[in-house]
């Protein structure tokens, strides 16, 4: 990819296919696209029925990554995601059977149903992008990305993701549901489906997933090119203090007890870079700060157990902030 109105004109094409399928979730979109360009992990929470899994299957097959979905249960081992070691009878020796976390793009379905084993099974895969089986250790594919969704932690059968991994999600997205226009054309989209017939003479009545075309509209070069243009736009010395100030004030605020680590800085710059390409520019603006901040910042704050029973909320909280950066 060699200029950034071809980069563009690609960012439009995964946009426009994504569009065809999943309706009225633009946003979503975007926060999938900056986690893909900047290599960061993207966790998604809603209830079920908000289209989080067709999202991610639908962007994979826009951009041709090698991509793995793995259903999360209460029941899985560690073994499950990042492979194992299997004796070769006939040999008398061991051999690797890897994964599927060895891909570019790995869906985590519903993670917050998997034991605190399996989540923990994926720290050293998401910070350091490497697996340990047995006494070898392999690098992941590059670039990886761990998409997650999750229903809310409310829910029955659902286990909180501890803070270390929580802090390793560059951003954690909560979906809402759909305006009264944009449910009105999921409906009508459905009524428009018909049947998928099979060589057998059976049908079923087709869904959303039944849309998703095979063909991408491009690969692994295009993105490649994307994230290098990316970290060509400019961040100016105060937006970066403006950047530093908020994760700080986090720490400072009486009302929390657990603050934001620097990688909330990270993501905020990068994201923000991303955000800016995508949007057409080539430098960031304080647009970029504000309308990322509470998707990298709520998720790696805890408020006090004073400040709940007041009923302070954490993302009041962070607004209040946010209102104060000068």
């Amino acid at each position: 990819m060699s200029d950034k109105s071809q980069a563009i004109d690609f960012i439009h094409k995964v946009r426009s296919q994504v569009g065809k399928v999943v309706i009225g979730q633009d946003e979503v979109v975007e926060r999938v696209l900056i986690a893909l360009f900047t290599g960061g992990h993207l966790l998604l929470e809603g209830l079920p029925g908000l289209a989080k899994t067709l999202l991610v299957n639908t962007v994979a097959k826009a951009v041709d990554l090698q991509f793995s979905r793995v259903q999360f249960t209460i029941d899985m081992l560690p073994s499950d995601i990042l492979g194992s070691e299997i004796l070769d009878q006939a040999k008398g020796s061991f051999y690797v059977n890897k994964g599927p976390v060895f891909t570019n793009l790995l869906l985590a379905d519903e993670i917050n149903r998997a034991a605190p084993k399996v989540q923990g099974a994926l720290l050293e895969c998401m910070q350091e992008r490497k697996v340990t089986i047995g006494k070898e250790t392999f690098t992941l594919p590059s670039p990886f990305v761990v998409i997650a969704t999750q229903n809310p932690v409310e829910q029955s059968g659902t286990f909180e993701l501890p803070e270390a991994q929580l802090d390793r999600f560059m951003m954690m997205h909560r979906l809402g549901y759909p305006d009264e226009q944009d449910e009105f054309k999921i409906l009508t989209q459905q009524l428009g489906l018909g049947l998928s017939k099979n060589e057998e003479g059976g049908a079923v009545p087709q869904s959303a997933f039944d849309l998703i075309e095979d063909k991408s509209v491009g690969g692994l070069a295009d993105l490649v090119g994307v994230m290098e243009m990316i970290q060509a736009v400019h961040v100016s010395d105060i937006f970066t203090q403006h950047c530093l100030q908020l994760v700080r004030k986090t720490r400072e605020n009486p009302l929390i007890e657990m603050g934001a680590s620097p990688r909330a800085g990270l993501a905020l710059v990068q994201a923000a870079r991303a955000r800016a390409f995508i949007h057409g520019r080539d430098y960031v603006v304080p647009e970029d700060l504000f309308v990322l901040a509470e998707d990298i910042i709520l998720h790696r704050i805890r408020l006090t157990y004073e400040a709940l029973a007041e009923g302070h909320s954490a993302k009041e909280v962070l607004q209040e902030s946010l209102n104060q950066l000068g």
